[in-house]
C-alpha cells in the first residue's frame, strides 16, 4: 500500500512568523567583491524584463527529529534568520511553519513545498496520480529471515548495523527503546565504533534516510527514544525459527 499523496488545501496548511532585518544601502555595481561571494553560485538566468528579489529555501524536518538533533523549529528559524542578517544587512526574512495532519505520511520537504504552493511541487502532485497507476507501490517488506529491506520491491542497501538497528525495533513492535538500550544491545561493550546517546540519533537518522518515502515507520518518542508501530505498508517476514534477537 502507498503513502496517499498529500492534498495541501485540505493536509496542510499554514502558519507565519516573519521578521524584517534592518536595511541598510545596498553596495553598487562599482563596490569591490569578495573573493568567497565571487566564488558563490550565482541566480540563474531570469526572462528577460523580470528580476530576481529574493530566494525561498524549503527546510523539511518535523518537531521530533528537531527534538532528536537537540533544537526546535524555532531556534532554526532564529538562526537561519541571524545567518541572513549578517551575510547580507540589507536583506529581509519571512519565515512560514508548514503543518499537517499527524501520520499523514510523505517526505517533510514536500509537506513544506505543496503547503506553500510551490508550483513545481503542485504540478508533480497533479501528476502523483497518473504515475501511480503505472509503478507498483508494495510498501516495506522487512524480511528477517534474508536480512534485508525491499521497499517497493527494490532493495534499501542498508548496513549490517542499520538492519540489525530496525530488526531490533520490528521485533518489539509497539515498544519505546530507549538509546541506552539500543546502544547495549547493539553494540559490544568497548566497541571503539559504540555511539553514546547522542550519536546513537545519527545511526537512526542514516537508516531513515535509507527508507525513503517510508522514514516515518521508525518514530522518534520525544526525550524517550525509538519505537515501531504495525503500519499498513510495512509486511515483516519472519525466520522459521525463533529469532536470537526474539525474547
Amino acid at each position: 500500500m502507498s503513502i496517499a499523496p498529500l492534498e495541501a488545501p485540505r493536509t496542510a496548511t499554514v502558519s507565519s512568523i516573519s521578521s524584517a532585518a534592518r536595511v541598510s544601502p545596498v553596495p553598487s555595481a562599482s563596490s569591490p567583491v569578495r573573493d568567497d561571494v565571487a566564488a558563490a553560485p550565482r541566480v540563474r538566468a531570469v526572462p528577460a524584463g523580470t528580476e530576481a528579489r529574493g530566494f525561498v529555501l524549503y527546510v523539511g524536518i518535523d518537531e521530533d527529529k528537531a527534538a532528536a538533533d537537540g533544537t526546535d523549529l524555532g531556534e532554526i528559524v532564529e538562526q537561519l534568520k541571524a545567518l541572513a542578517a549578517k551575510l547580507a544587512p540589507s536583506s529581509e526574512t519571512y519565515a512560514a511553519v508548514a503543518l499537517a495532519p499527524r501520520g499523514v505520511g510523505g517526505r517533510d520537504v514536500e509537506v513544506v513545498r505543496l503547503a506553500l504552493q510551490d508550483p513545481a511541487a503542485l504540478a508533480k502532485h497533479r501528476q502523483a496520480p497518473e504515475a501511480d497507476e503505472d509503478r507498483a507501490r508494495d510498501g516495506v517488506v522487512v524480511d528477517l529471515s534474508r536480512k534485508r529491506v525491499l521497499l517497493d520491491n527494490n532493495p534499501a542497501n542498508l548496513t549490517y548495523k542499520e538492519f540489525e538497528l530496525l530488526q531490533y525495533l520490528v521485533l518489539r513492535e509497539g515498544r519505546t527503546i530507549e538509546r541506552a538500550e539500543l546502544i547495549s544491545a547493539l553494540w559490544s561493550a568497548g566497541d571503539e565504533e559504540a555511539p553514546n546517546e547522542r550519536t546513537i540519533d545519527v545511526h537512526v537518522r542514516r537508516l531513515r534516510s535509507k527508507l525513503g518515502d517510508y522514514e516515518d515507520i521508525v518514530r522518534t518518542v520525544r526525550g524517550v527514544g525509538y519505537r515501531f508501530d504495525r503500519h499498513a505498508d510495512v509486511s515483516v517476514r519472519h525466520t522459521s525459527t525463533p529469532s536470537p534477537d526474539l525474547f
